[in-house]
């Protein structure tokens, strides 16, 4: 990897609000700062939510903004055959594995009260009869990649899996633990690769450099680093913002029906009053 080229990749599932503007003026303040480029990347993987009319009104959102980006947009959609190609190199080498269990199932076997979004999944396959007799039957799965496996596949190397994290005060090394997650999901039927392998493999396709994210996304930075080790990817630099934060404390969500920036330029405000709105935030 050379340079600063970092890049802004939001789902085309809403409209953009101001937590996604102060993303955005993260992203392209650090790579102006540095002399680098910013791309564009649409992660709308989830062709149930995202719907061409949000995708047009990012980039209005974007180009009002003054924010330009290097390169043609990628669409992750377009590329669902480069996703299952690491898929089928993943399965080739034993480290995923179709798995069966509802959500539902999954939820009655952790303790009373705890929440299967919290909790880590780790099962295994299925005996080949039994898993054929269900493909035959039709039923639903989710290819999982085996964190035991994984573990097996890099040997040694799974104990020093780390990231570099650039903060306010210089680099560090931070530890990966991919244990907390246990077996991710990266694919489902109606969803042909997850984000975490999506974008992954798109960052080593890109040459993305530096990955500069909401504080949000921290943690799950350790299956990235599982992956990309997994894959051979380079594990790019990261850079971690605070979240812009609603009155009641929470981040601010498109599905929550935070203003969006189309109301806000509909109201007559300009880029400049935006950038002070995030501010004082």
């Amino acid at each position: 990897m050379a340079g600063f080229v970092t890049r802004f990749a939001p789902s085309p599932t809403g409209h953009l609000h101001l937590g996604h503007a102060a993303s955005a003026f993260h992203v392209w303040d650090a790579a102006r700062a540095a002399g680098g480029k910013v791309l564009l990347r649409i992660e709308d993987i989830d062709q149930t939510r995202c719907r061409p009319e949000y995708e047009a009104s990012i980039l209005s959102d974007l180009e009002w903004l003054g924010l330009d980006w290097s390169g043609p947009v990628r669409r992750q959609s377009e590329h669902f055959d480069d996703y299952a190609l690491v898929l089928e190199s993943l399965r080739a080498r034993g480290l995923i594995y179709r798995c069966f269990k509802t959500r539902r199932e999954i939820a009655a076997a952790l303790p009373a009260g705890a929440d299967p979004d919290d909790a880590p999944y780790v099962g295994k396959p299925l005996a080949p009869e039994a898993e054929s007799e269900r493909l035959a039957r039709g039923h639903a799965f989710a290819w999982r990649l085996s964190l035991c496996r994984a573990r097996d596949a890099l040997g040694a190397r799974y104990r020093t899996l780390a990231f570099t994290e650039d903060t306010p005060t210089g680099v560090r090394e931070v530890p990966a633990n991919p244990a907390a997650f246990g077996d991710v999901v990266l694919a489902r039927k109606d969803t042909p690769a997850s984000y975490h392998l999506a974008c992954c493999h798109d960052d080593a396709l890109q040459g993305v450099t530096h990955v500069i994210r909401g504080e949000d996304i921290r943690e799950m930075t350790s299956v990235h680093v599982l992956l990309q080790a997994l894959m051979d990817w380079p594990t790019p630099l990261y850079r971690f913002h605070p979240l812009l934060l609603g009155p009641d404390g929470k981040k601010l969500s498109k599905r929550a029906g935070d203003k969006s920036l189309s109301a806000f330029r509909a109201e007559g405000l300009t880029p400049g009053d935006i950038r002070a709105m995030i501010a004082v935030a």
